[in-house]
């Protein structure tokens, strides 16, 4: 997994002067919580809404907020193709995924510069 420092150079750009990198990245609720797939060229600003919830739906509504895994690619139809292939895939896979890299589901936002959120509840009884 290349951070966005590593990347190679031919960034897009979006009107103003943007970078655009294009990314599948991997959230969960908790460790092995609820997985959530999303694909962005925007990861900082994607990651911000997950993380206040300021967009209604699935990941607001369970919770699902912290950043275990991200794959920059070159291209967005390159990004749209691997997050189809990463939804496809049994869950048992993508955890074994995670843990290839984030063995401890750390939180990588942090990392990035966000503040640890605090630890939930879990919310399915067990």
């Amino acid at each position: 997994m290349l951070n966005s420092f590593q990347h190679p150079s031919g960034v897009e750009r979006r009107p103003g002067g943007v970078a655009m990198q294009p990314c599948v990245y991997l959230l969960a609720s908790r460790p092995h919580g609820t997985i959530y797939i999303g694909v962005t060229a925007h990861l900082i600003e994607r990651l911000h809404q997950h993380r206040t919830g300021s967009v209604a739906g699935f990941t607001s509504r369970y919770g699902v907020a912290r950043l275990m895994r991200y794959e920059l690619l070159a291209s967005m139809p390159e990004t749209i193709a691997r997050e189809k292939q990463l939804k496809r895939w049994h869950r048992q896979w993508k955890i074994n995924l995670t843990e290839s890299e984030n063995p401890d589901w750390s939180d990588l936002a942090v990392g990035l510069g966000f503040e640890s959120l605090p630890d939930r509840a879990r919310r399915d009884g067990c």
